[in-house]
């Protein structure tokens, strides 16, 4: 589909309004410069950026305090859970620091923006937590998808089991089919309840070591855990319709919470949707971890792990060394990926 001409007005119109971004931009940095000559910012120490207003960060300076910070012309991007050196500003009202620098990030999520481009939504995350539930219905293909791109950026995942109040004879034995396989891969599983509080304080310690994320379909009952985790903090709980048993995001921009107990968690719907669209055949298949020590092995460089002879994960599934459901799930979603 060819793109729409634009005619003389429009494309007056459109450089009409970048000039005046660009105009309201350079005033920005203009106020932050003449603040810092004229000494109204303090000391540059390092912060950490709970969230993200399009033009402006939130910065939490080591002693707790908060400020909004315009951002240094040529600063590279920013995001919720970037650590940053600023400068806070000495000003008592409408006061605006300034950030100076982006530190390295140990970590970083990233997605495809509407132009097809990857660019990161959250930054320094230790343990990605994916939460399911009785309802609406797991599937392991939605986990796998997202421990490979756990995997895909190193981020050690943690299983959440949620809502185990809902759990009775009707899914109890397809829920222990379902999770059964992921401890012996190395991926812990937890089951919680918000309702009954059941491995609540067990989420607790996992959680204060480091920064999280909660990933997973809508419905499953993550803006309900971080209510429970982080009392006084009103997050709306997106209602889950009972006629199709799926849930409605809530969460509109990215923000740090902290948690009493240590460590803190960010959240949006950015985090939330995270994903495989970045991912090469390749990265798919390496984030299958116990197919690794088969990679190389194929007779044919080009297998596709098929119906090919001689593949070497194929007769790991034949050996015992695979699951079927595990090579199901990595077929499923290379072929979606192609779509």
């Amino acid at each position: 589909m060819s793109k729409r001409k634009l005619n003389r007005r429009q494309q007056w119109r459109i450089n009409k309004i970048q000039e005046e971004r660009e105009r309201r931009a350079s005033g920005r940095e203009e106020k932050a410069l003449q603040q810092l000559d004229e000494g109204i910012l303090g000391p540059e120490q390092t912060g950490l950026v709970i969230a993200h207003y399009g033009t402006q960060v939130l910065v939490e300076g080591e002693d707790g305090n908060r400020q909004r910070c315009h951002m240094r012309a040529n600063l590279d991007p920013l995001v919720t859970g970037d650590r940053v050196a600023w400068r806070p500003s000495l000003a008592e009202k409408d006061a605006l620091g300034v950030v100076g620098a982006r530190m390295a990030r140990d970590s970083e999520l990233l997605r495809p923006d509407r132009h097809g481009d990857l660019r990161a939504v959250a930054a320094n995350i230790n343990r990605i937590v994916i939460v399911v539930a009785p309802y609406p219905q797991a599937h392991a293909n939605l986990i796998d998808r997202y421990l490979v791109a756990s995997e895909s950026v190193h981020i050690p995942p943690l299983i959440l089991l949620n809502k185990t109040d809902r759990i009775d004879d009707s899914n109890r034995d397809e829920l222990e089919a379902l999770l059964a396989p992921y401890p012996e891969l190395g991926y812990p599983v937890l089951p919680v309840s918000t309702k009954t509080g059941d491995g609540l304080g067990e989420l607790k310690q996992l959680l204060a070591q480091g920064a999280n994320v909660f990933v997973g379909q809508s419905g499953v009952g993550k803006s309900s855990l971080i209510n429970a985790l982080l009392p006084g903090v009103d997050t709306r709980v997106g209602a889950l319709s009972e006629a199709r048993q799926k849930g409605t995001h809530t969460t509109t921009t990215a923000e740090l919470f902290h948690f009493p107990d240590g460590g803190h968690l960010i959240d949006s719907p950015g985090i939330r949707e995270f994903g495989l669209w970045h991912m090469s055949d390749e990265e798919l298949l390496e984030g299958f971890v116990e197919f690794r020590p088969f990679i190389g092995h194929c007779r044919f460089r080009d297998c596709r792990h098929q119906a090919e002879p001689g593949c070497a994960i194929n007769q790991a599934v034949e050996d015992g060394a695979v699951s079927q459901r595990r090579m199901d799930s990595y077929l499923h979603l290379r072929n979606s990926l192609s779509e």
